[in-house]
């Protein structure tokens, strides 16, 4: 048997150790593209723990766990260094000898296509949280990234960062102002790449007027109301539930629906509840392969019941997809 270390938020500490670990996407190396990424657990405390710096600079609940698996032998993973586009196919007794040969393991990681049972949970503890790199490892002493992956809005030193190394793509959001006229000289000159462009900086760094977006809701292009949907999904400002319930009727274009149903995954208002429940009954089997995720996070009996519906979908995929989130 092959024990390997899964590095996850506390508060799901008790769900884990009541239900196992839920797959999660998109991995490499796996037909269904979920899973749960680990590292095997080697002489080293901080080989072992390594991805934890990395992991707690992201947003999201503070405090992280290692949860300990053992899996049998045979059991096929993927094995790699983080970014390969192919990763080595193995068995775990595979990947733990893979790793233990090389000379610097730091960034490496082994991929389960499925979700652990709880059967195979050893045991769940808390960890040093100094241990391990950040952004990736020898970072330290080099000039730090201004790219969004790297530097999360709000994060130490990000705004600085992306201030003193700009890049065109990178660099300090323009004023609301800016944007806004902006957006009256795309709609002027019937840019849609302009549109696309400035409604990509309100999804990063900005805030608008609601009302002033919404009349891009009716735009002949299908790519400037799925970049609109996106961005304004994560803002808490008054009326974006209707609009994007306003997207999420667009009859002419399911890749609309399909933003829109991406967009309000991680939205927390009771509007993006209603509107992900009605968009499980799309017609469009795509949207409703989006729609899953959703309602796997929700975890709430009216979500439960939806999936319940859905894994008899008609569609093959969208049945895949709930058996492979819902798995324990």
């Amino acid at each position: 048997m092959a024990t390997f270390v899964h590095l996850t938020p506390a508060v799901h500490a008790t769900r884990i150790r009541r239900s196992g670990i839920k797959a999660h996407g998109p991995g490499p190396g796996a037909k269904s593209g979920r899973g749960v990424y680990m590292f095997p657990v080697v002489e080293s405390y901080a080989l072992t723990h390594q991805w934890l710096r990395e992991l707690a600079r992201r947003p999201g609940p503070r405090g992280i766990v290692a949860v300990h698996v053992r899996l049998p032998d045979e059991e096929a993973v993927s094995v790699g260094r983080y970014g390969e586009r192919e990763p080595e196919v193995t068995t775990a007794a595979g990947a733990v000898r893979r790793i233990r040969g090389l000379e610097d393991a730091r960034g490496w990681e082994v991929f389960l296509p499925r979700a652990v049972g709880r059967g195979e949970i050893r045991y769940v503890r808390e960890v040093r949280q100094v241990n391990g790199w950040r952004y990736m490892p020898d970072a330290h002493g080099t000039a730090p990234c201004p790219c969004d992956a790297c530097q999360v809005p709000g994060g130490y030193n990000a705004r600085r960062t992306r201030e003193r190394r700009a890049l065109p793509e990178y660099g300090p959001a323009p004023a609301s102002r800016l944007l806004l006229a902006r957006l009256d000289r795309a709609e002027l000159r019937d840019d849609t790449a302009a549109l696309c462009e400035t409604l990509r900086w309100y999804r990063l760094r900005r805030r608008g007027p609601v009302a002033r977006l919404a009349r891009l809701a009716g735009h002949p292009d299908a790519g400037v109301r799925q970049e609109l949907a996106r961005a304004v999904a994560r803002w808490s400002t008054p009326g974006v539930d209707a609009l994007l319930r306003e997207l999420a009727d667009d009859a002419a274009d399911a890749a609309v629906r399909q933003a829109v149903a991406e967009s309000i995954a991680y939205r927390d208002t009771p509007g993006a509840d209603a509107l992900l429940t009605d968009l499980a009954g799309d017609p469009d089997p795509d949207v409703r392969d989006i729609v899953v995720e959703g309602l796997v996070r929700r975890e709430t009996p009216e979500a439960e019941a939806l999936l319940r519906v859905l894994a008899d979908d008609p569609d093959e995929r969208v049945r895949e997809t709930v058996a492979v989130l819902t798995q324990e």
